[in-house]
């Protein structure tokens, strides 16, 4: 099977294109069309003349609270049994399946004999994570979810943004507020 290689030609480089004056003007052109477009659209609301639909809005976080879908994943939480102890069983499928690779899980052996083993440590770097609900799916024993309109997850420093245990559990300050 033979494999054949096209070249591929780059167009020539004019001098508008070599000082970017023209490329700066047609950015430029597109923001105050946007700027305008906007800027009419909504004045014909607040006038209620015609039936345009209204111009983009900026949200104005946090003074008014993002609304995110009904499933949107954000906080992770982990999940107890009935004795309050957490609900993982350290099989480490959450781990092997997260594409951004965030969860850190260590096994140990469970005190209790009708369960094999447990997660010593349970870590989670929200900093890398993608939020893309793959642990949840994989878990098999339903330890771990992701509540949904839980957005405000920043921090100020990297350290602060892995959540162990605790905090996934809601022991800890970071986790959901109590209610």
């Amino acid at each position: 099977m033979a494999i054949t290689v096209k070249a591929v030609e780059r167009p020539k480089r004019t001098f508008a294109t070599e000082i970017y004056l023209v490329e700066v003007w047609k950015g430029l052109a597109l923001t105050f069309r946007h700027l305008f477009v906007n800027l009419f659209r909504h004045t014909m609301t607040a006038l209620r003349i015609g039936g345009y639909k209204a111009g983009a809005v900026t949200i104005q976080y946090p003074d008014d609270p993002a609304v995110l879908g009904k499933r949107a994943r954000t906080r992770h939480r982990l999940l107890k049994r009935d004795d309050g102890a957490p609900r993982c069983t350290a099989c480490l499928l959450c781990e092997t399946i997260c594409p951004a690779k965030c969860i850190r899980i260590t096994a140990e052996n469970a005190p209790d004999p009708k369960i094999e083993k447990r997660a010593k440590t349970f870590d989670i770097d929200l900093g890398m994570c993608v939020f893309c609900g793959y642990c949840v799916e994989a878990c098999p024993v339903d330890a771990i979810h992701m509540d949904a309109n839980q957005v405000e997850l920043s921090s100020y420093d990297r350290q602060a943004m892995i959540w162990s245990m605790p905090e996934l559990l809601g022991d800890a300050g970071k986790g959901l507020p109590k209610t």
